[in-house]
């Protein structure tokens, strides 16, 4: 480790100031608690609207009306995008606390060990609801033409979403290869050992390590 002689009084000033801009990371909380919060709305939101679109397509069927398919699946797909919506911002909630505050099993089960994965997450998602939004103007059929642009428009944000996805799936890849180890020191010390202060170590050879 490579230490820096300064002054008793200035050593303790800056020991001070690696404590607390550490633990700075739990102002993150704020952030994770609104978007649990809006997770929570939005599933809330999505089941109700389950709940009222399946009463009225059952009091359709008890009154002998029966609904188009278009219009069914579209209020079915309405559905969908609001869960997903929510789990955008659970996903959101979630990693941001186990990147932040305290590691989650549940994050790493979900693939987020770091914010370009939380990145990628949320990007597959978003896709995913976009997908959904456009099936929704399939089915209804009512503009062609416009359907063709939002669909020409959607193809072009998906493919610079996943392009977006990519480069940072290959930036990641490149980071764990060369910095995995130091990562999960500092993760160690950061999360068991509250060891706010990243230590700089050398090899045998003298050259500084992470």
């Amino acid at each position: 480790m490579i230490r820096l002689k300064l002054p008793s009084e200035s050593n303790h000033f800056f020991k001070f100031l690696d404590v607390l801009l550490g633990r700075s990371r739990y102002l993150v909380f704020v952030a994770v608690l609104s978007v649990m919060v809006t997770a929570f709305s939005l599933f809330l939101i999505g089941a109700v609207q389950a709940v009222g679109a399946l009463y009225q397509s059952w009091s359709d069927v008890a009154k002998g009306v029966f609904s188009s398919h278009g219009i069914s699946m579209s209020r079915d797909l309405n559905i969908v995008s609001t869960m997903l919506e929510a789990v955008v911002f659970y996903l959101v909630g979630v990693g941001l606390y186990s990147l932040f505050i305290s590691p989650l099993n549940v994050a790493v089960a979900l693939g987020i060990e770091s914010l370009t994965d939380l990145e990628s997450k949320v990007l597959s998602v978003i896709i995913v609801i976009m997908g959904a939004t456009f099936l929704q103007h399939f089915v209804r059929w009512k503009d062609p033409v416009g359907t063709l642009e939002f669909g020409g428009s959607l193809a072009i944000v998906v493919i610079s979403l996943v392009s977006l996805q990519w480069l940072g799936h290959r930036a990641t890849e490149t980071q764990k290869a060369y910095s995995l180890k130091t990562q999960i020191r500092a993760q160690q010390e950061m999360f068991h050992e509250a060891t706010e202060q990243h230590e700089v170590r050398t090899d045998k050879s003298g050259e500084n390590l992470p």
